[in-house]
């Protein structure tokens, strides 16, 4: 008899060095994609499933999120048990193209901070 896996296939990565920039810059571009990889920058390495963000998309469009990021070097998944869990390939990423992840990052805190201004107290 032979035993059959219910285990789904193992993610296909690209590395940051084989990526166009034109690939990073469309990947970084969606607002999706942009939060996902906000918030994996915030997290430790392997600490986020891909369950665990709060996007407004559903597991197909999620999956399909993270198939760009992964296509685009910006994230690496590898999966333990049910869980596929996520990473920023932070370093990877800033050696092929230095500043680009600070940039972006950058430019939405500073998007969030003029969306949501901190109100002043008066005394």
């Amino acid at each position: 008899m032979t035993e059959r896996s219910s285990h789904r296939a193992a993610p296909v990565h690209t590395h940051p060095r084989d990526v166009p920039l034109q690939t990073a810059l469309a990947a970084l571009a969606d607002p999706v994609r942009l939060q996902l990889v906000r918030e994996l920058a915030g997290a430790a390495e392997w600490a986020r499933g891909c369950g665990s963000f709060d996007v407004p998309v559903g597991k197909a469009a999620l999956s399909h999120h993270f198939s760009v990021l992964r296509t685009a070097g910006l994230v690496e998944q590898r999966d333990e048990g049910a869980r596929r869990l996520n990473r920023l390939r932070r370093k990877e990423f800033d050696d092929r193209f230095p500043g680009l992840l600070d940039l972006v990052l950058r430019e939405e805190r500073q998007r969030l901070a003029e969306d949501h201004p901190v109100p002043v107290r008066r005394q």
